[in-house]
């Protein structure tokens, strides 16, 4: 049942509380994790990506096998990004990636010869045929120290783009016939860089247009990797209350908190599974309930240090993960330095279970 109110999401594949953090499943799957792992960490949903997906498995792979949620086993909710951050991470960064125009955004992946025309309207179609809860219009993705003249183009881009997916959608929803409680969400992405009168402009248009829910477009850090949470706080309060924002790519523990208090219910990133791969395990250095978003409330431990060899200490002793209950940080140290699969797993258990725990603290102290 694809409905909303200010704290809960309940969709067709079961509801989500906020603030809640969903774990990066970019290609459909959460690196070394399956589905019960992740329901053991009390997980809600998954991010999944458009753009990513199409390549591989590819469109028709996925609906052979039944679509995403069954494909992956994953019975819980999915949220699909539209492709749009791939504009800013591949071609803004590289020219030779491929191009925006009014069109779409056209990919020239390196290594393969083919092209990728990935358009408003292919955009929300893929998400509607993998199946997702949560559709997330196409944007044009900008980094917050773009100058003015880009960052217009870029509002502009989004709008228009945001328009020819709503019309798409609505068709969609239409041919197939679905009911109210039926059809996913549709979240438009609000874009502006760091001007105001842009954040403004574009949150307007967007709202008179109607979308479920918002997103924090744009890269939410500045270039010494501060969260830009002026800029962020002005766009939050640009939007009713009633409507959910999702915080995208926003997932270090300090700036989840931080977006919490400030509005936001919906968290993705791949950084609390690619630091636990890379070595780097989140611990709350109090019980969860406790911590205030001034405080030292939470420690890393570089599990490469020789300081972990015979250490017979759990990661975390506020911590009910598979890691926390059953192994020691000596033990984890030793896995890591064999490079074997069962450090990634219990790892990346680990720190998600860290997240899951953080957003239900937030939920049962807000």
């Amino acid at each position: 049942m694809a409905t909303l109110d200010l704290r809960t999401l309940r969709l067709s594949h079961g509801p989500v509380h906020m603030p809640a953090f969903l774990p990066d499943g970019t290609r459909g799957v959460v690196h070394g994790l399956d589905a019960q792992d992740l329901v053991a960490c009390r997980v809600q949903a998954l991010q999944m990506n458009v753009f990513h997906l199409l390549q591989r498995p590819g469109t028709t792979t996925i609906q052979a096998l039944g679509g995403l949620h069954r494909m992956c086993g994953w019975e819980r909710p999915i949220v699909t990004d539209s492709g749009g951050f791939q504009a800013y991470s591949l071609i803004r960064q590289s020219s030779g990636a491929g191009h925006l125009d009014r069109k779409g955004i056209l990919f020239r992946p390196e290594g393969s010869g083919r092209k990728i025309l990935l358009t408003p309207e292919k955009s929300i179609q893929l998400q509607m045929r993998y199946g997702a809860d949560v559709l997330i219009c196409l944007d044009d993705c900008t980094h917050p120290d773009a100058p003015a003249e880009e960052q217009r183009a870029s509002v502009a881009r989004t709008i228009q783009w945001a328009h020819r997916c709503k019309e798409e959608y609505r068709r969609l929803v239409e041919a197939r016939r679905l009911r109210e409680e039926e059809r996913p969400l549709l979240f438009a992405v609000i874009q502006g860089g760091t001007l105001h009168e842009l954040r403004r402009y574009c949150a307007e248009a967007l709202l008179e247009m109607g979308f479920d829910g918002f997103g924090f477009g744009g890269w939410p850090l500045d270039r010494q990797g501060n969260l830009l949470v002026e800029i962020l706080a002005y766009t939050r309060e640009l939007v009713p209350e009633s409507y959910p924002m999702h915080a995208l790519g926003i997932g270090h523990p300090r700036n989840l908190v931080t977006c919490a208090r400030l509005g936001y219910g919906l968290f993705d990133s791949v950084l609390p599974t690619r630091d636990a791969r890379r070595g780097r395990l989140y611990a709350f250095t109090r019980p969860p309930r406790t911590i205030r978003e001034e405080d030292d409330w939470f420690t890393c431990h570089y599990i490469a240090d020789a300081r972990y060899r015979k250490s017979d200490a759990p990661i975390s002793p506020f911590c009910d993960c598979l890691a926390c209950t059953a192994y020691s940080l000596g033990y984890l140290h030793h896995l890591f330095k064999l490079d074997d699969c069962l450090y990634v797993r219990l790892a990346t258990m680990h720190n998600l279970r860290f997240m899951t725990r953080l957003t239900e603290a937030l939920r049962e102290h807000a």
